[in-house]
């Protein structure tokens, strides 16, 4: 049987090589013929674009960081290096980068673990590699730094100002502060060099300047926009610092690419934890309902009583009421608000009805006016989140959680530990602080501060003679639409969009390679090379949205 089959095959063979034409037998059968598109040459002749040494200048995403750090695999899907795979074909040259120990990511200085390894997904949501492998070394030291110089100059963490500061890469300024240990990494035997200058010293023949502003925004709003956390940049400051790093850059007629700043509130890390994630179905959050509404009851009460005392006085944004048939939102301190701590203590205190109310949990008659106290101090800036609200990404560890420090000071104040902590469960019965947060009005500050940073790059652009990227718009479409590319449509979503890495910040590596095509799309229309066209760009698949926990 085997021999038959083996003739059978002969003869069809024979009977199709007998025709003309292998298309003739497709057309006999009905099947169309379509001609592979025949796609132009990659050229850049007549654009003067020099690509034989390139430099790449920005934060994070310049540098490749994925997964809330970096490392080699990262580094290597870096979109500067992604691009610099593109510029090889019209006469690139080597595009070298500080390369990281591992692929565990991470920092050390003597020694001693300064950052620590990557995120990876642990079956609901990113999690420490080390709880998922176990303990890793972390093998990249400041101390041991590599080669330079580097065509990547990608700093995580620096803002506009930093990279045209001194000394922002002395190892010796760690102990002060004012030196960042990524930094530290790049400047070989000239340590106050700004990062700037040590672009410029390379003499590079095309450069990009990548969400210049990116930082100068991102720590204000990762803090919760809390005063006291990073303030956001002064635009004077910001915008001195970019006419200094492009006038050094184009000081030999290099060309160039810049990039405006995304929105960083329309990213995973303020988008994933909802404001209600309170759930009645939980029989933790069931059971604590009644005692909830008794304590928001008395301070709902006071509210009514200012309201009806003051003309024209609105508090009903403040009422705080728990629900068993809907998910409820999180109770948050906005410092926003005026405190009306000393109002809260004064009505509770005055009220003759007020220590029976704190009988019911134990309290003696007596501890009414230190009970009032406590309980104005915590509500005086409380109300309840809005869907206007932004929680961050680290809030989700925190929810309903009790706060160690809050009720040992209760039970200092003479609180049983029961009710100490029932009442220091953070986004429950204890506000959610600044940090947590970011309210409408603070996204509104970011917004507009970070549109002011991209007026002033795209501004720049156009006076420097250099190509502009609008990162922005791009965000802001995947994360309401989606984006495609290639067959896949990414969005702004953690772990399922494919766009952002598991960090909710930075990009995976499809990402950035989406992003490089951005650049290159940009190059095409500014300078009139031909990268889109040729079909030189990335390609989604040769990018992946996770790495695995097991690469070392």
């Amino acid at each position: 049987m085997k021999n038959l089959k083996y003739i059978f095959f002969s003869f069809l063979l024979i009977g199709l090589y007998s025709c003309n034409e292998v298309e003739d037998v497709l057309e006999d059968n009905g099947a169309s013929i379509e001609e592979p598109e025949m796609l132009p040459a990659l050229s850049i002749e007549g654009t003067g674009l020099d690509f034989s040494n390139y430099i790449a200048v920005g934060p994070s995403f310049s540098a490749g960081v994925s997964d809330g750090t970096v490392f080699l695999a990262s580094q290597n899907n870096s979109w500067p290096n992604i691009m610099s795979m593109e510029f090889s074909k019209v006469g690139g040259g080597e595009f070298k980068q500080p390369t990281m120990d591992d692929n565990f990511g991470g920092l050390a200085l003597g020694g001693t673990r300064i950052v620590g390894p990557r995120l990876v997904f642990g079956g609901a949501g990113p999690v420490p590699l080390e709880s998922v492998v176990g303990p890793v070394t972390v093998q990249t030291d400041v101390l041991n730094p590599p080669t330079g110089p580097f065509n990547n100059l990608g700093v995580p963490g620096a803002r506009s100002f930093h990279f045209v500061t001194n000394g922002y890469g002395n190892v010796a300024n760690l102990n002060n502060n004012t030196a960042n240990p990524y930094a530290t990494r790049l400047t070989g035997a000239t340590p106050n060099a700004s990062i700037i200058e040590l672009a410029a010293s390379q003499n590079p023949s095309f450069f990009t300047l990548s969400l210049f502003g990116g930082n100068d925004v991102l720590g204000y709003a990762t803090g919760g926009a809390d005063q006291t956390t990073d303030a956001i940049t002064l635009i004077t400051t910001f915008e001195t610092a970019l006419n200094g790093a492009l006038t050094a850059l184009t000081a030999n007629d290099a060309k160039g690419v810049v990039s405006g700043t995304p929105h960083v509130t329309d990213l995973p890390y303020f988008t994933t934890v909802p404001h209600n994630p309170l759930d009645p179905t939980n029989p933790d959050l069931a059971a604590q309902i009644p005692l909830l509404n008794q304590i928001y009851g008395a301070i709902n009460g006071v509210y009514t009583y200012l309201e009806a005392t003051t003309p024209g006085l609105d508090l009903s944004e403040r009422n705080i009421v728990f629900v068993t048939d809907a998910s409820n939102p999180l109770v948050i301190k906005d410092e926003e608000l005026t405190d009306l701590s000393a109002q809260i203590t004064g009505v509770l205190a005055a009220n003759p009805d007020f220590p029976a109310f704190i009988a019911q949990f134990g309290l003696p008659a007596a501890a009414a006016p230190l009970v009032a106290g406590l309980l104005g101090s915590t509500y005086g800036q409380s109300r309840p989140a809005t869907e206007n609200d932004l929680v961050v990404l680290p809030a989700a560890s925190e929810i309903s959680e009790v706060d160690d420090d809050n009720a040992a000071f209760l039970m200092s104040q003479g609180i049983s530990e029961t009710l100490a902590g029932q009442l220091s469960a953070v986004g429950v019965t204890l506000p959610m602080v600044d940090k947590w947060v970011v309210t409408e009005t603070e996204i509104e500050e970011i917004i507009l501060a970070t549109d002011a940073m991209n007026d002033r790059v795209e501004a720049a652009a156009d006076s420097y003679g250099i190509a502009y990227v609008d990162l922005q718009s791009i965000l802001a479409q995947a994360s309401s639409t989606g984006i495609m590319f290639d067959d896949y449509l990414l969005d702004a979503s953690l772990v399922t969009g494919g766009l952002v890495s598991l960090d909710g910040i930075h990009l995976t590596a499809r990402g950035y390679a989406y992003m490089a095509n951005s650049f290159l799309e940009a190059i095409d229309e500014y300078y009139g090379s031909n990268f889109v066209a040729s079909g030189s760009l990335a390609k989604a698949d040769d990018y992946p949205i996770a790495y695995s926990p097991l690469l070392q």
